[in-house]
C-alpha cells in the first residue's frame, strides 16, 4: 500500500522473511508489526469468526477498532483453528515455511495445543520464535496473568509516577506493551543475524516485566546503594532544577529544563532577571535542587505573565529547552511530524482515511514501509495457504466447509 501516491515503496531490509503471527492484544501484535513494517510477509492468524478480541474495541469504524488499525498494518488475515487437528497439521506445514513465528500466550498453552517450541524447532530447526510473556518463561511467576498496567505496578514505575500528595499513576500509555514488543523485534533480529552464522533458529523470550525493569536504569542503584527516597516527583526533574511544566497565562502548560549554568543564565536573561544567577540560592545546579520551590516560584511567575507560545518563543531565541505540553490534536498537526512521515493516513473500504502513527526508524537504502491497512479477519486466507501450502480453491473451500479456516 502506498500513503504517499508515489512511487511504490521498497520492501524494506526483511524482505523474504516469512513470519507467523498468533498473538494479540498488544505487546506481540506490535512486534509483527515492526516486522512488517521492515518488510517481512507477516501473517496473522486468528481463529474462525470474529477473530481476536480487540477488533471489537471501541471506537472505529464498520466494527474494526481504531487499535487494530494501529497495530495489524502491513499483515496478511488468516483464519485457521490451528487448536484442532487439522488445523495444526496445516499450522505445522506453515511452520516448516517459516522464518519467525511470534505469540503471546501464557506459558504452556503453545505446548498444551501441540505447538511448543521443542515441537515447532523439530520442524524447522531454522526457525526463531518469539514469545511474549508477562513474566517469562520460567520462574515462580510465570504462570500468573499480566497486563501493562501490572507490570508498571511491580516495577516500581508506578510508585514513582504521579503527584507526591496524590495516588500512584499509570502513564498515558501501555508504554510497557510497546517496549517489549521492540525488545521482542529486536530479540528476532539479532536471532535472524546469528542464524547466518549457526544456520539454526532459536527461542527469543521477552516479559513484560523485565521490560518495564529496563526503563528503571540508575532508580536501581540509586535507591540501594544511594538511598535516594525516588518517591513520586510529579513533573519535577530530579536531579537538576528548574525542570517542570509551569502553567502560563493562556491557562495552558509549557515545561522547560535546566541542565547545566549556561542553560541557567540563558533562562534569566530570557526572563528579564539577570540577577538570579548571583542569588546563592541558585548559584549551581546542587544549590537550585536544594531550593527548587523558590526557584519554581520565579519561574511561574513569569510564564504566568505570558501566554504559552509566547514562552515557547522567548525559551527557544534564549537556547533553553521547552516545549508547549500538547494536546492529542496538536501532535496529529505538528507540521514536523507530518514531515518525518510520523503521522500518515490509511484507506479503509468505507472511503475513510484513518490516520496512524507512521514508521519510526528510517533506513536509507532499504525504507521501512506501510504497504498494507488492516486485514479483515480472513481476508487474505485463499492467497497465503495458496502460496505458502499450494493448496488450491477447491482444497481451501472444502477446509472452510468443515470450519478449520
Amino acid at each position: 500500500m502506498n500513503t504517499t501516491g508515489n512511487a511504490p515503496p521498497a520492501r524494506g531490509p526483511l524482505e523474504g522473511m516469512r513470519v507467523l503471527d498468533l498473538s494479540r492484544f498488544v505487546a506481540g501484535p506490535y512486534c509483527a508489526m515492526m516486522l512488517g513494517d521492515m518488510g517481512a510477509d507477516v501473517v496473522k492468524i486468528e481463529r474462525p469468526g470474529k477473530g481476536e478480541t480487540a477488533r471489537g474495541l471501541e471506537p472505529g469504524v464498520d466494527g474494526e477498532s481504531f487499535y487494530c488499525f494501529a497495530v495489524h498494518r502491513n499483515k496478511k488475515g488468516l483464519t485457521l483453528d490451528y487448536g484442532s487437528d487439522e488445523g495444526r497439521a496445516l499450522f505445522h506445514a506453515m511452520v516448516a515455511k517459516a522464518d519467525v513465528v511470534v505469540e503471546n500466550f501464557r506459558p504452556g498453552v503453545m505446548e498444551a495445543i501441540g505447538c511448543g517450541w521443542e515441537t515447532l524447532r523439530a520442524l524447522n530447526p531454522r526457525l526463531v520464535m518469539a514469545r511474549i510473556s508477562g513474566f517469562g518463561q520460567d520462574g515462580p511467576l510465570a504462570h500468573r496473568q499480566c497486563f501493562d498496567a501490572v507490570a508498571q505496578a511491580m516495577s516500581g514505575l508506578m510508585h514513582m509516577t504521579g503527584q507526591p500528595d496524590r495516588p500512584p499513576m499509570l502513564t498515558g500509555s501501555t508504554i510497557i506493551d510497546y517496549t517489549t514488543g521492540m525488545y521482542a523485534a529486536m530479540g528476532v533480529l539479532a536471532a535472524l543475524n546469528a542464524r547466518h552464522v549457526t544456520g539454526e533458529g532459536q527461542l527469543v523470550d521477552v516479559a513484560l516485566l523485565d521490560s518495564a525493569i529496563s526503563l528503571m536504569l540508575s532508580a536501581i542503584p540509586d535507591r540501594a546503594v544511594g538511598g535516594l527516597p525516588l518517591e513520586r516527583n510529579g513533573n519535577r526533574d530530579r536531579f537538576s532544577a528548574p525542570g517542570n511544566t509551569f502553567h502560563t497565562g493562556d491557562d495552558r502548560w509549557v515545561l522547560l529544563t535546566v541542565a547545566d549554568e549556561k542553560m541557567f543564565e540563558n533562562l534569566a536573561r530570557a526572563m528579564g532577571r539577570p540577577d538570579l544567577p548571583r542569588d546563592p540560592r541558585f548559584a549551581d545546579r546542587v544549590s537550585r535542587v536544594a531550593h527548587v520551590e523558590a526557584i519554581e516560584t520565579e519561574v511561574t511567575a513569569w510564564t504566568r505573565s505570558l501566554t504559552a507560545d509566547e514562552v515557547v518563543i522567548a525559551l527557544e531565541k534564549a537556547g533553553v529547552p521547552c516545549a508547549k505540553v500538547a494536546s492529542i490534536d496538536e501532535m496529529i498537526a505538528n507540521p514536523q511530524l507530518r514531515h518525518r512521515g510520523q503521522i500518515v493516513e490509511v484507506p479503509h473500504p468505507s472511503g475513510a482515511r484513518i490516520p496512524i502513527q507512521g514508521v519510526t526508524m528510517r533506513l536509507s537504502q532499504t525504507p521501512l514501509s506501510i504497504r498494507r491497512a488492516l486485514p479483515h479477519v480472513g481476508e487474505h486466507s485463499d492467497e497465503v495457504l495458496h502460496e505458502w501450502l499450494g493448496l488450491a480453491a477447491a482444497d481451501i473451500g472444502a477446509l472452510r466447509q468443515r470450519q478449520v479456516v
